[in-house]
């Protein structure tokens, strides 16, 4: 893990998959309402991960 990159949303949420991703250099958001409600807000898709392993 590379402590020098700050971690997104995913840190406070529960599941280890979710954590396990924190560090990606991608905005990741869980599933919810602060997604759809960004994602209307800048007229943008949703890019959903199902996950993988």
């Amino acid at each position: 893990m590379n402590t020098d990159v700050k971690p997104n949303r995913l840190i406070l949420e529960k599941s280890p998959y979710l954590v396990e991703h924190a560090y990606n250099p991608v905005d990741w958001y869980p599933w919810g309402v602060e997604a759809f409600i960004k994602a209307r807000n800048e007229d943008k898709p949703i890019f959903l991960s199902i996950g993988y392993s």
